[in-house]
């Protein structure tokens, strides 16, 4: 990965206090990969997700131990994106935890092909040449999975040093294994990718009602901060604006279903009205799939074409830039 490009990025890191000894690491939303960790500085050290790939990881680290005093003895990995879980080895002494289905599920994705991918900026084909662009900040080099061993499936409840984090299981809604960790006397939660702040969200395996039910559980915890998958802080607003986008997208998808439309034409005929100013908004077309996935009656977690749906995306961007 080019040195420079990897400085500019590791620059825009921050480090925010947001509770007694509770501090989340954000990236800037660039695109793909850049999401966000926490990390509860009690107990020997709990971080709540790492990022995609060794360089930023190990930044990460570098950013954590301004404030802590040693390797954080758990990481809980929210769900099985490369993105939130990549980074897990350059914590080799730490108890890795998640639910059980993201244990299951975590193979999903290969480094190796992403790294193939990256290094395709020469493709003949316009969708790989442009994703391989999108992936140009990250390296995938060295990565070994390693996923998490300390399991459960419903709810864990962890003691930080007198600091309770619960885990609640809220999948599957972005993924089947989805985790969020509300800290209850310090009012914060970490909702790993089922919330994407001013982002527009893709789903892999689930469904819109436990989508939607999972952002209304983050709402009745009440909290004062809420630290999404990517993007910026916010508080329950945040859920709030996310699940009327799920609503709006799957009943405008269900329209063009109904009138016989193939899911990329109904992708790029809805108005996405006051939704239009978040970054990527041709992400839509992994909604709209979806939509499409259970208006036929399909499972929820049924194998999709990922790089077809990549392609329509990213055709979907042209279209945008170009009109």
């Amino acid at each position: 990965m080019p040195g420079g490009r990897v400085g500019w990025y590791r620059l825009d890191m921050e480090l925010r206090q947001i509770a007694r000894d509770v501090y989340a690491c954000l990236q800037p939303d660039r695109g793909l990969g850049t999401s966000n960790s926490g990390l509860v500085n009690r107990g020997g050290g709990l971080v709540v997700d790492t990022f995609w790939d060794l360089p930023h990881t190990r930044r990460l680290i570098e950013t954590y131990a301004r404030i802590w005093p040693g390797p954080a003895r758990r990481v809980v990995n929210t769900h099985r994106n490369g993105d939130h879980c990549w980074g897990n080895q350059l914590f080799p002494e730490a108890e890795i935890i998640g639910h059980r289905l993201c244990a299951a599920q975590f193979a999903t994705e290969r480094p190796e092909f992403m790294q193939s991918l990256r290094n395709a900026g020469g493709s003949a084909d316009p969708g790989i040449a442009a994703l391989a662009r999108a992936l140009a900040d990250w390296d995938f080099a060295g990565i070994e999975l390693r996923p998490p061993t300390a399991l459960f499936d419903d709810r864990l409840t962890l003691d930080l040093g007198g600091l309770e984090a619960r885990l609640i299981h809220v999948g599957p809604a972005h993924t089947a294994g989805d985790v969020i960790v509300h800290l209850p006397a310090e009012r914060v939660v970490f909702t790993g990718d089922i919330l994407f702040r001013l982002c527009t969200p893709i789903g892999w395996e689930g469904t819109f009602a436990r989508w939607t039910a999972a952002l209304d559980t983050i709402v009745a915890l009440d909290p004062d901060v809420i630290v999404p998958g990517h993007g910026p802080l916010c508080g329950v607003e945040g859920p709030q604006e996310m699940k009327a986008y799920l609503e709006y997208v799957r009943a405008e998808a269900g329209r063009f279903f109904a009138a016989g439309l193939p899911a990329l034409e109904a992708a790029r005929r809805i108005d996405l009205g006051p939704y239009a100013g978040w970054t990527e908004p041709e992400r839509i077309v992994f909604q709209v799939e979806r939509a499409y996935r259970e208006f036929r009656g399909e499972p929820f977690d049924a194998p999709i074409d990922v790089t077809a749906l990549f392609g329509a995306m990213l055709a979907l961007r042209r279209e945008r830039l170009s009109g």
